[in-house]
């Protein structure tokens, strides 16, 4: 009887132990936003004001997250995603992040739209330590972990492109007249200075620069002023709406310059069909996402899961709007960071896997173009391709550039 009572002692004994200490890594861990069946994610984008075009981009991210949902959730947990119109305006998406942060308490805030938006809210979020996560703008200065670890990039900065279009230019037309139409803001202006260090000691080459207000309806004005200094190359550092009306205006003037538009505004649907294909004939920019429209991806793995999600997911979404392509790729990254997270959902475990990104290849991203973060890199793709449009379509051509970052 004792030897029996000291044995269910032992096996309660044994039992208690495996339970308390069990493997500590089985221990769920939450920050506010998370629970046991929820994860909030908060985000905000402009789905009204002069940059409303990438509106699609919340409404792709939500029909993704809606499709995760679908298909049981990340570990376990449906994902709450909470989007607020910021209008473009700076002291809006302060309000809108508050609003996420302290009323829906939201575990962080993802892919906010805009350099002067995030600029905006940056200190903010940082203080409060709720990550500022794959935003979406190419600011060089969102890769600067030491002073603000909360905010990490996603798509190639700013900088890298215009460098990649400097040395473009120096190696095909070395003896160009560069004229520069750029945002006056954070995001026109560190384009503009990637492209003056790519040029190294030929900034000579540039010709004539002008910049814009997002606040002027149109820049038909600054277009004209451009061609008048006699340059034959036109860089247009400018957001969709904008992009679309360079483009136009230059073929209303007979204005034959060879022309560069920002990734940013390579969209087909949303810049060059506003514009006119026949306008944008020999346009140059630099992708690093495939583009849905080009035939070469019809029977692409990664593109058919897209045209899929498409389908069933966000019908009316317009494949061949870059947009949309864009807001896949940030989904889809931002699932694989919660999936790597497993039971630690506090927002420091976030951004440890957030800065831990190994060669991740969303469905929608070039070949030979890779996600790689690291503790001391918070820029996740630093690599473009040159490409042309020609009929309908942009045609790749040459190497996958890297664009890295001089720190």
């Amino acid at each position: 009887m004792l030897a029996t009572l000291r044995t269910a002692a032992i096996s309660a004994a044994v039992g208690a132990f495996l339970c308390t200490s069990g493997p500590a890594f089985a221990q769920k861990k939450y920050d506010t936003g998370a629970t046991d069946t929820e994860i909030k994610i908060g985000h905000i984008v402009p789905y009204s004001g002069p940059a409303s075009a990438y509106g699609v981009i919340g409404k792709t991210e939500e029909a993704y997250f809606r499709m995760i949902n679908e298909n049981g959730g990340i570990n376990g947990r449906k994902i709450k995603f909470i989007s607020y119109d910021d209008a473009y305006s700076p002291p809006k998406a302060v309000e809108q992040v508050r609003r996420l942060v302290e009323s829906d308490e939201v575990l962080l805030v993802f892919n906010a739209l805009g350099t002067p938006s995030n600029t905006a809210i940056q200190k903010y979020l940082n203080a409060k330590k709720v990550p500022q996560l794959f935003v979406a703008t190419g600011a060089t200065k969102w890769n600067d972990p030491k002073h603000f670890p909360w905010t990490i990039g996603w798509q190639p900065s700013y900088q890298s492109e215009g460098r990649i279009y400097a040395k473009f230019l120096m190696k095909e037309k070395p003896d160009a007249k560069v004229a520069v139409l750029y945002q006056n803001d954070d995001f026109g202006k560190d384009y503009l200075k990637g492209l003056k260090d790519g040029l190294e000691g030929k900034a000579s080459m540039i010709a004539a620069e002008a910049s814009y207000e997002v606040s002027e309806p149109t820049i038909d004005s600054h277009v004209v002023k451009l061609k008048a200094s006699g340059a034959n190359v036109l860089i247009s550092i400018t957001t969709p709406k904008f992009a679309a009306q360079t483009i136009k205006k230059a073929a209303e003037i007979d204005w034959k310059a060879l022309q560069i538009v920002a990734n940013v505004s390579a969209s087909v649907g949303s810049v060059l069909n506003p514009a006119g294909f026949e306008n944008a004939q020999g346009l140059l920019s630099a992708a690093y996402a495939k583009d849905a429209s080009d035939p070469q991806w019809q029977s692409d793995p990664g593109m058919q899961k897209f045209f899929a999600f498409l389908d069933k997911y966000y019908p009316e979404g317009d494949r061949l709007n870059s947009s949309v392509v864009y807001g896949y790729g940030a989904a889809q990254t931002l699932a694989k960071i919660l999936e790597m997270c497993g039971d630690d959902l506090t927002r420091a475990n976030i951004m440890k896997q957030a800065a831990n990104l190994k060669d991740f290849t969303p469905d929608t991203l070039l070949p030979g173009v890779k996600i790689n973060t690291s503790a001391t890199d918070f820029a996740p793709i630093e690599q473009l391709q040159m490409m042309r449009f020609s009929g309908e379509k942009w045609d790749l051509f040459g190497e996958v550039i890297s664009g890295e970052l001089s720190h």
